[in-house]
């Protein structure tokens, strides 16, 4: 899990990067669970949500101009 300002430190392409991955790692697991399997972590999914939340959260940030981009 990512926090946040591990996550305003990556530049914006690794951060759709990761969006794409982490969105799709939560499909899969939604997938599993609506096919009445059970997750080996059921917290997974809470954790996915979160993080997805968490970058979309900061890329908004950013184009609103509450923060600017780290000059990393």
């Amino acid at each position: 899990m990512l926090k946040a300002h591990e996550v305003r430190a990556q530049t914006v392409e690794d951060r759709k990067t990761r969006l794409a991955e982490l969105q799709r790692e939560l499909m899969q697991e939604r997938g599993v669970q609506a096919m009445g399997g059970s997750t080996p972590n059921p917290g997974k999914i809470r954790t996915l949500r979160r993080e997805i939340a968490r970058i979309h959260t900061i890329n908004r940030e950013l184009v609103l101009g509450i923060r600017r981009e780290s000059k990393k």
